[in-house]
C-alpha cells in the first residue's frame, strides 16, 4: 500500500520553505504527540539544514503524557529543543514563547551590538497538514490570524504576522511528501487526519486503528465500547456498529459508518489518551510493517 497524495501546493510549500529560510532565525516544527515520528516530514531535514530547530509535540492533550514525555527527553538528548502543547486551549504556549527567546538569544545579541535594539525575532512554523498550526499561530497571536479547520489543507498561500513586539514569524501550508511507502506510516496519518480521509478505505484505517489501539491500551478500548477479549478485529467493528446503531436493511451492520465513529472518537480522545508510537514500537513496526 503505497499512498501517493501530493497535491500541487505542497509542491510550491516546499518551494516556500527553501527561499524564505534565510529570513528566520529559527525554525518551530509543529509534530502530533500521538505519531512523533510519522508525523515529522522526512524532507524537513535537508531543507533546514543547521538552522535552529523547535519540536513542538501537539495535541498533548489527546496522548499519553508518559509516552510523550519519553520523547521530549529523545528529542532534547539529541539536543533539540522540545516541549508539548495544546494548540486548541493554549496550554504551552507561553512556555514555547520564552523558549522561542531563549533559543535565538544570540541573534538578539548581535543585533542589538549592530544598534538594532527593539529587532523581532523571526521565525518560521512548518509541519504536515492538520497537524494543528494554524490553532497554535492564533493561539500565538492572540486573535484569529489564521484559518483554521479540521481537515488537512486548510491554510493557504503564506503571511508575515506579527506575534508581539519581540516575535514576527511566518506561515507556510501543511506539507506531506510525495510518496509514503510504509503501510503503518500511512496508517497512523490516516488515523490522525493528516491524509484525506477519501485516499484510503475508512474501513481499512479502523482495522488498522483498532490493532494499534489494541497493542497497549486494550483495557480503554475495551471500556469505551463494552467489549470483551478474545474477538476478531472485525468481530469488534460489528459488534459496536450493532451497539451505535451503524445498521442498514436487514439488521446488517454498516461496517463505513462504524468505521467512521471508531476513528473520529480515535481523533478526538474519547477512547482514551493514546500514543499510537514509542520508543519500545519503533524497531518492531519496522519488522512487521510489510505483513500489512
Amino acid at each position: 500500500m503505497s499512498i501517493n497524495w501530493y497535491p500541487g501546493h505542497m509542491k510550491k510549500t516546499r518551494e516556500l520553505i527553501q527561499a524564505n529560510l534565510k529570513l528566520v532565525d529559527a525554525v518551530v516544527e509543529l509534530l502530533d504527540a500521538r505519531i512523533p515520528l510519522s508525523s515529522r516530514n522526512p524532507q524537513f531535514d535537508d531543507l533546514i539544514g543547521l538552522k535552529k530547530r523547535i519540536i513542538v509535540l501537539n495535541k498533548a492533550d489527546l496522548a499519553d503524557s508518559s509516552k510523550t514525555a519519553q520523547w521530549i527527553e529523545y528529542y532534547q538528548s539529541h539536543k533539540i529543543e522540545a516541549l508539548p502543547i495544546n494548540a486548541s486551549t493554549g496550554q504551552g504556549i507561553d512556555k514555547l514563547i520564552a523558549l522561542i527567546k531563549s533559543t535565538c538569544q544570540d541573534e538578539i545579541i548581535r543585533a542589538a551590538e549592530k544598534g538594532r535594539l527593539h529587532r523581532p525575532i523571526r521565525i518560521m512554523i512548518i509541519g504536515i497538514p492538520n497537524v494543528g498550526k494554524s490553532s497554535l499561530i492564533n493561539k500565538l497571536a492572540g486573535k484569529n490570524a489564521a484559518k483554521t479547520g479540521n481537515k488537512p489543507g486548510v491554510t493557504k498561500g503564506k503571511q508575515w504576522i506579527r506575534i508581539n513586539r519581540d516575535i514576527e514569524l511566518f506561515d507556510t501550508p501543511g506539507i506531506l511528501w510525495p510518496k509514503i511507502e510504509e503501510d503503518l506510516m500511512g496508517i497512523k496519518l490516516a488515523s490522525t487526519g493528516a491524509i484525506k480521509d477519501e485516499v484510503l478505505n475508512i474501513e481499512d484505517i479502523a482495522f488498522h486503528l483498532i490493532n494499534l489501539i489494541l497493542e497497549r491500551y486494550a483495557d480503554s478500548f475495551y471500556m469505551r465500547y463494552d467489549l470483551m477479549p478474545g474477538d476478531e478485529t472485525v468481530a469488534y467493528m460489528e459488534q459496536i456498529g450493532r451497539k451505535r446503531g451503524c445498521l442498514m436493511r436487514g439488521n446488517q451492520v454498516d461496517l463505513e459508518k462504524a468505521s467512521r465513529l471508531i476513528v473520529d472518537e480515535f481523533r478526538k480522545g474519547i477512547i482514551g489518551k493514546i500514543t499510537l508510537e514509542t520508543m519500545e514500537t519503533i524497531q518492531s513496526e519496522a519488522a512487521d510493517d510489510a505483513s500489512l
